[in-house]
């Protein structure tokens, strides 16, 4: 429409034709995929998306475009030639139009101006235009749409009526139907002032953010599963709660924005900034058996590359994994430079404790640290001397192992840190196959076994000492292999031995030279060792060498290690004591003070006469309380950064160089001397100098306010989108946006107080012609609610929603027909009981594979991309669903029993149901026909109870009095009718 406006205008009037109006959609449609930005699909050295290009000197040896002369312009002559000459070429089945070819000869000869594209601009701030009719604008908005109204000498339609209205407004506010009481209040006092204060009222409504969570939901790909194969649970339902949460709180969206990119980086964000980084965690994840997951990791960060172009830039990002973008100026290289941003943070799951269990623990570990302190001071008698004597008694079974300094530690992937006392740490990512080289100084003869000592640490899944976590049980690892090389020769290991092992996979599968086996020891949170002996006591050396390689068919890397050598001759034993402990038994009597102290902290562990003190701290340490969980995200450490990768046609298998962090080329960059992280990206993104962050936000929400944004394609606001039907409008609302501390909350309080927003969306016969799908906004919003908002109010008008907020995912009623087939069997959809059966459907439990159902046959999505705005179908199935579908027929069941409750008459009770799923009262035919209906419905059940026990659900042997039956069955096909009614589907 604003394309055809622009064209028309200009072919009446003989001006120079508008370059963004015209001219560049002409060229995008027809021309830029062979002679735009992407330079590996470019044709004959010929670039139409910059003038440089176009005014360039093609292979032909000919001009495309010579200012000022169309007639000796190649591509004036091309559009209408013959042949293999003709373009676009015949095989494109693309053609140009007259008018289009004129506009083009126009431009020419004008001149042939380039201007950059709109979006990538700085935001205006235009002053709401003059109007003849003064007195219909409510807000500087309706200045803006008046104008162009009056322009085209279209009257705007008259204000809804206000029963209509609160419906309209308590759906786009709350996502449910306003209750009768409130709408009869506003129809009996329908001025402004009441308007306003119905607006205010559901923008303080703590429902607000559960409505206006789930199209963010949408953008951010929530489930509760992990998608692909397996499609197994996740925990990222509090990312979600504290979407619900930050959006009733009215967190301005630049910090809305901040948090969730980079909360991990944001000073001070404590635990809420780990929670909102649970945006980029939505991504599915591939646990399918022997796939690669650093492959799968990528197909994760080109997800977030494109769900971050869209949500935040409305950009299709994606295009240019594989090539240079086709139409918009986004480089192949600028792609990857823009994943960088996102590619340095790793993936872990964080606890997420409630107030009352962070207290509760914080209580109880209090306890517990002055008992452990208080321990030895519980011992019975003379600590030092029992401690002797289990000293002496005990000092004959001690293994003398000296730990060993690593000089070097490399790996394939996970970074190896030295640190103190021989220890080795991994962290960063890891492989299927993980393969360990570290070297050791020299050795004097005589070493006899090697002992692995296998440790826990916070920073590793549960604890470790395994780095598993992506597959398989958290904090285990596999060794398949060891090989030790003394002086570069290899070492013959012909026993092992192993404190712990799991389902027997004993450390001597390591050294079976069988690649599917391998020491697991389980345990994870805790201490393990493997003991692995040589065939003969070993020379002197001046260097020894170790290759550990680890993997099963996922990922399972040791995370922390220590090795050490023992020279007795008497075999050692594989045991859980503290190497410190027992160095300090070796050592006996002749110890240090700190050999002293570990020995007595070991002793205090296993004295019998402590072992009631010791079970009165286990007993307190069972009390602590087991947080929830929820997916998130870290930075790596500084000195360990990941190396992003341009990828050959997006290839995870054609790596190619490293890039850097940077801003597309044709955007504003980093300010000058930002560190170029996850933080700098997301501040950029929310920065006055972003042109299109404000933009997009405000257009989504005015598209969901007014049925389509200002410019329609919500999810592009490139090349290939729309125009702006309204552009000083659009930026007139972004900067007000931003003016307004970014504040959502106000920004739909604008809008909804607008006269543009209170129109009614009756038809009118000049509007076919004049404003058919009313780009112009001359009356207003009428489409098909939302998936959710149909159960959501369905449940409501019945009484029966409930308004418990948060928590984990729900399982509403669905048919037991549908099946959830998974690699494993069907997923167990066990309807939830009580008031969880009847909780807003934000909260239905989201299995990618399977979606609900009812949400699906409505267009939800199912959460495996990323989706700006949702497709509207219309299918028999939608009606089918609506009169049989479980949750619909207990709703009708309940509007049934809400209606008979009702005091007077039938018909007193049919308008009653009627104004519950209507918000209005019916009109004397309506009642008349409807009250007729339940007459005939009564009857027919009336002699027919057993129709009459299935429709409610009863058993056959139910014993109700059929009268009563045959009531009660009337008035719930009532409420199926009802609910399939065009006018409780749809807002008007």
């Amino acid at each position: 429409m604003t394309a055809l406006f622009f064209l028309c205008a200009g072919l009446l009037s003989g001006q120079t034709p508008d370059f963004a109006g015209e001219v560049r959609p002409i060229l995008a449609k027809n021309c830029f995929k062979c002679h735009g930005p992407d330079e590996s699909t470019r044709k004959a050295k010929l670039r139409l998306d910059t003038r440089a290009g176009a005014l360039g000197l093609a292979r032909s040896g000919e001009h495309a475009v010579v200012p000022g002369k169309p007639d000796a312009s190649a591509l004036i002559e091309r559009l209408s030639a013959d042949g293999s000459r003709r373009m676009p070429p015949p095989a494109t089945k693309l053609e140009l139009d007259d008018n289009q070819k004129e506009i083009l000869r126009r431009w020419i000869a004008s001149g042939a101006e380039y201007k950059p594209h709109w979006a990538f601009q700085p935001i205006g701030r235009p002053t709401p235009p003059r109007v003849n009719d003064t007195a219909w604008p409510r807000t500087p908005v309706d200045s803006f749409i008046l104008a162009r109204l009056e322009a085209r000498g279209i009257r705007p339609s008259p204000v809804a009526d206000p029963r209509t209205l609160a419906r309209r407004l308590s759906y786009d506010l709350i996502g449910l139907p306003p209750e009768p009481a409130m709408v009869a209040a506003f129809a009996a006092n329908p001025t402004g002032q009441a308007y306003e204060a119905l607006v205010d009222k559901l923008l303080a409504d703590p429902r607000y953010g559960e409505r206006w969570a789930r199209p963010w939901l949408d953008l951010a790909r929530y489930a509760d599963t992990n998608g692909y194969e397996k499609d197994r649970t996740r925990s990222i339902w509090p990312w979600r709660d504290w979407v619900v949460g930050s959006l009733n709180a009215d967190m301005p969206y630049d910090r809305f924005t901040l948090l969730q990119l980079a909360g991990d980086q944001l000073p001070g964000a404590g635990q809420e900034g780990v929670i909102a980084t649970g945006f980029h965690r939505n991504t599915m994840i591939n646990e399918e058996g022997g796939i690669d997951p650093l492959e799968f990791r990528f197909h994760a960060m080109t997800d977030r590359v494109a769900t971050t172009g869209t949500t935040w830039l409305g950009l299709t990002l994606g295009c240019a994994q594989c090539h240079s973008h086709k139409y918009d100026p986004l480089t192949h290289t600028g792609y990857y430079s823009l994943m960088a941003f996102l590619d340095n943070a790793e993936e872990y799951e964080a606890p997420v404790p409630t107030t009352a269990q962070a207290d509760k623990t914080r209580a109880l570990q209090a306890k517990i640290g002055a008992l452990e302190q208080g321990l030895a001071g519980k011992f019975p008698g003379d600590l030092d001397k029992a401690m002797a004597a289990w000293a002496e008694k005990t000092r004959p079974q001690a293994d003398d192992w000296r730990v060993a300094m690593p000089r070097a530690a490399t790996s394939n992937e996970p970074k190896l840190r030295l640190q103190a006392d021989g220890v080795i740490l991994a962290e960063g990512d890891t492989t299927k196959v993980d393969i360990f080289d570290l070297e050791y100084g020299g050795e004097s003869a005589g070493v006899r076994g090697f002992r692995l000592e296998a440790l826990p640490d916070p920073s590793l899944p549960v604890g470790g000492p395994g780095m598993a976590w992506y597959e398989g049980p958290k904090g285990e690892f596999c060794m398949e292999d060891l090989k030790i090389w003394w002086d570069g020769q290899p070492v013959k290991l012909v026993k092992a031995t192993q404190s712990h092992a799991n389902g027997g996979y004993g450390a001597d599968k390591a050294i079976d030279a069988e690649g599917q086996t391998g020491w697991t020891p389980g345990h994870q949170g805790n201490r393990s060792v493997a003991l692995f002996f040589p065939e003969k006591p070993l020379p002197a050396a001046k260097k020894w060498t170790v290759k550990m390689s680890f993997g099963r068919h996922y990922p399972a890397t040791l995370g922390k290690l220590r090795w050490s050598v023992i020279r007795q001759e008497r075999e050692p034993a594989a045991r859980d004591m503290p190497h410190a402990a027992e160095q300090a038994l070796v050592a006996w009597p002749g110890i240090s003070p700190a050999q002293k102290q570990a020995l007595r902290d070991h002793f205090c562990q296993v004295a019998p006469e402590l072992e009631a003190a010791r079970k009165e701290i286990a007993a307190l340490r069972a009390q602590l309380p087991m947080p929830g969980s929820t997916l998130a995200m870290r930075e790596r450490q500084p000195d360990n950064p990941r190396a992003t990768r341009l990828r050959h046609r997006g290839e995870y298998l054609s790596p190619k160089e490293v890039v850097k962090p940077a801003i597309p080329d044709f955007l504003p960059p980093l300010p000058a001397g930002a560190t170029a992280d996850r933080l700098a990206f997301a501040r950029w993104l929310v920065s006055v100098a972003n042109p299109l962050t404000a933009r997009v936000a405000v257009n989504r929400q005015w598209a969901a306010l007014l049925g389509q944004g200002i410019i329609r394609t919500v999810d592009d606001f490139g090349l290939q989108g729309e125009l702006p039907s309204h552009p000083d409008l659009l930026d007139w609302l972004a900067s007000r946006f931003m003016d307004d501390g970014w504040s959502l909350k106000k920004l739909h309080r604008l809008i909804t107080l607008s006269a543009v927003y209170r129109q009614s969306s009756n038809p009118r016969d000049e509007l076919a012609i004049s404003d058919p799908e009313n780009r112009l906004c001359s009356r207003g919003p009428r489409h098909r609610l939302d998936a959710e908002m149909i159960r959501d109010g369905a449940l409501q008008a019945a009484g029966m929603l409930s308004a418990r907020m948060g928590g984990p995912g729900v399982y509403p009623p669905q048919p037991a027909a549908i099946t959830t087939e998974g690699t494993y069997g069907a997923l167990a959809w066990n309807a939830s009981t009580g008031e969880d059966r009847y909780r807003r459907s934000l909260y239905t439990f989201a299995k990618r594979t399977a979606p609900f159902a009812q949400a699906l046959a409505f267009d939800a999505p199912s959460g495996e991309a990323c989706v700006a705005r949702r497709d509207r179908s219309n299918s028999p199935l939608q009606a089918l669903l609506l009169l049989n579908d479980p949750a619909f027929l207990e709703a009708a069941r309940g509007l049934a029993d809400k209606s008979l409750a009702q005091p007077g008459d039938d018909a007193s009770r049919v308008s009653f149901a009627l104004t519950r799923v209507l918000s209005r009262p019916p009109c004397p035919d309506e009642l008349a026909d409807l009250d007729g209906f339940v007459k005939r419905q009564r009857e027919r059940f009336a002699t027919n109870p057993a129709q009459a026990r299935a429709l409610l659900g009863l058993d056959a042997k139910d014993t109700t009095d059929t009268m009563l039956l045959a009531r009660r069955a009337a008035f719930t096909a009532l409420g199926r009718l009802l609910f399939n009614l065009d006018e409780s589907l749809v807002k008007r």
